[in-house]
């Protein structure tokens, strides 16, 4: 059905069938990228930081932290943008493609005997990620639809976590047992990972079926006027019922979580001394938990809806990171066994209901937008949450310890679920100024 208003047509999609393929492709890239966020900035750039370039483990904190911070605040500055120009144009898988192959290409030369080269490039391989999750995120709309996109999403977060446990069987095989690993062992471990990122990620660029969009060519002029809607965006989110006080809410978990997947495994080896191999299998378990988890927390999303998952997932969150903060003073450190387990059904439970919620929250005519935003936040925190671990762990600055840093991250867990008490997700009525101008859509094969 068309509704006319003013020149433009706005279309509100009519119900259709979605094929298995583009959907089977849709997840495996969350099986692609998930490889890359384990094992590049979780494992093994960390370490590449410390064996090869030599940073003591108190150090390598503030260096990793710091690069995070870096490739955080770029995202920050182009996420809304990147958004603005996919809803301008008729797709967004050939941005999606582009950032996807710059990051993999980034991440295959990623190991280098100078530091500063591979620094760069390993906040170029983030800045490419980051920017490639907007057009993704913004394309599980059109491999679901209202009533299970939970369940898609749940299985896509599910199943990317099998591309964790890819990353950490690439460096079980390509890392030496004994020994400190050289450079040599780390450039095949991130040629691993690169060429494992590509292979997954073809699958979404060939099948996900996209409904093409009414568009004119993309010209330069695209990333200035995109520029100029930033404002406009930011002031249109007060329209929409919840959306503004969920992606301030949003800033916040997603500054906690994100920063706890960059420093786990320093935690580990740091705070408890672990050793490396004792803190991978940590990181294994959180990931072994995580994907049923991932495919259960998408049933619950669907049958209680976004909002109220995403409550419990935050309070559970706490306990999480109240336990771990709590194990190097007084509590066994078996006990960060079941803490790993319990991170990964959290980290799931976050993903699966968080995506859905700002489909939800979003006007279909501006996810592109919307969904640059919902990054642009999430980087924020990325700034702020690893830059403030350096501070207060290292030495030189405030030395506090890194229990005292896992204690900031609590903090912005309960700010977070304070402020996400006046979002609801009740399905919204939205009118013709925010629907999608929709092209003749050919009929999808199953």
């Amino acid at each position: 059905m068309a509704t006319v208003s003013g020149t433009r047509t706005a279309v509100v999609p009519a119900p259709r069938r979605i094929g298995r393929r583009s959907v089977a492709a849709w997840v495996l890239y969350d099986l692609a990228n998930t490889s890359f966020s384990l094992g590049v900035v979780t494992l093994y750039f960390p370490k590449l930081v410390e064996h090869v370039f030599g940073y003591p483990k108190g150090e390598v904190d503030g260096a990793v932290g710091m690069l995070a911070s870096v490739a955080a605040a770029i995202v920050f500055i182009l996420a809304p943008v990147l958004g603005a120009i996919s809803d301008q144009a008729a797709r967004r898988l050939p941005f999606l493609a582009i950032s996807t192959v710059l990051c993999i290409t980034a991440t295959f030369f990623l190991a280098q005997a100078t530091g500063g080269v591979s620094f760069v490039l390993f906040v170029v391989a983030v800045i490419c990620f980051q920017a490639g999750l907007i057009f993704y995120d913004s394309l599980l709309p059109e491999v679901s639809t209202d009533a299970n996109r939970g369940r898609i999403g749940g299985i896509g977060v599910g199943v990317g976590y099998i591309g964790s446990m890819l990353a950490y069987a690439i460096g079980t095989v390509l890392l030496p047992d004994e020994g400190t690993p050289t450079l040599d062992d780390y450039t095949a471990v991130f040629r691993g990972i690169a060429i494992g990122f590509l292979v997954f990620a073809i699958p979404a660029f060939v099948f996900v079926r996209e409904r093409p969009r009414v568009a004119p060519p993309l010209s330069w002029r695209v990333a200035p006027l995109a520029f100029s809607q930033l404002a406009q965006t930011a002031r249109q989110a007060r329209r929409y019922r919840g959306l503004l006080p969920f992606l301030v809410g949003r800033m916040f978990y997603a500054d906690a979580a994100n920063t706890l997947i960059v420093m786990v495994v320093l935690y580990a080896t740091g705070a408890l001394a672990m050793s490396d191999a004792d803190a991978r299998m940590v990181a294994i378990i959180s990931i072994v938990a995580a994907i049923p988890a991932g495919i259960a927390w998408g049933q619950v999303v669907d049958r209680v809806g976004p909002k109220r998952t995403l409550d419990v997932v935050l309070m559970g969150w706490m306990v999480i990171f109240a336990l771990v903060a709590a194990i190097p003073v007084g509590l066994p450190t078996w006990l960060i066994y079941p803490a790993g387990a319990a991170v990964g059904v959290a980290l799931a439970g976050l993903w699966a209901s968080d995506r859905p919620l700002m489909a939800r929250l979003a006007p279909p005519r501006y996810y592109g937008q919307f969904f640059g935003l919902y990054s642009m936040v999430g980087r924020f925190g990325a700034i702020v949450g690893p830059a403030m671990w350096a501070i207060i762990v290292d030495p030189g600055w405030l030395g506090w310890g890194q229990p005292a840093a896992v204690m900031f991250l609590l903090l912005w867990m309960v700010i977070a679920f304070l402020i996400l008490r006046r979002v609801d997700d009740r399905p919204r009525e939205w009118g013709p100024d925010d629907l999608p101008v929709l092209a003749v859509e050919a009929a999808e094969p199953a």
